[in-house]
Order: structure tokens, then sequence, then C-alpha cells
């Protein structure tokens, strides 16, 4: 599965997903570190990535235009990047599996 990592949350966690097999980029790595949303949507939809975001623009923007790339919402409060990190990992096999089924939208609160 392929992730984009939203400039709010750490590169670490694209550098995590890509060492559990997945292909993952941050925003920063490829230049859209400042980028308005519909230029990482855009991005994001020819790239076959999944946007993975606490921003609630790309929730609300997936709403409306359902043939967008598909979207990870994390609601989560601020926490240090390990704990992001340990939480994602336990979250991450019930979103392939959910993406696998054919969502295109979850919300991780």
């Amino acid at each position: 599965m392929r992730f984009l990592i939203d400039a709010q949350l750490p590169p670490a966690l694209a550098r995590w997903l890509s060492s559990a097999g997945h292909d993952a980029e941050h925003v920063a790595d490829i230049g859209l570190a400042g980028a308005r949303d519909d230029e990482i949507w855009a991005y994001a939809l020819s790239a076959g990535a999944v946007i993975v975001s606490k921003d609630e623009d790309f929730a609300l923007r997936k709403i409306l235009h359902r043939n967008g790339p598909s979207i990870v919402w994390i609601r989560l409060p601020n926490s240090r990047r390990s704990e992001l990190l340990t939480w994602f990992a336990n979250a991450l096999p019930k979103i392939v599996e959910a993406f696998e089924r054919g969502e295109s939208f979850i919300e991780l609160i």
C-alpha cells in the first residue's frame, strides 16, 4: 500500500511505514511541505497514494469528492512521536484490512 503523510504528522511515520513494507512518503520529502491541500490531493490521486492527515479539510473534501484519493483522518490528540508510532503500529492491520475491503475513508479516533 502507498501512503502520503501530511505535514502535521512526523516524517518518522513515513519511515516507519516504509520499514513495515509499505511505500510511504512525507510531503516534505517530495517538495510539498508548504503545498496547498489541492496540490497534495492531486499528487496523491496521481500517485495512487492514501493521504494520512490530521487535517479535517481532507476529510471534508473526501466526503464531497468520492473519486479522490483514499484518506486516513487521524483525530488523536497531540502526542509524542513514539506514542503516535506505537498507536499507528497497532492500528495499521485494521487500516490495511479496511482498504482491502474497499473502504476509501478511515477516521481514527
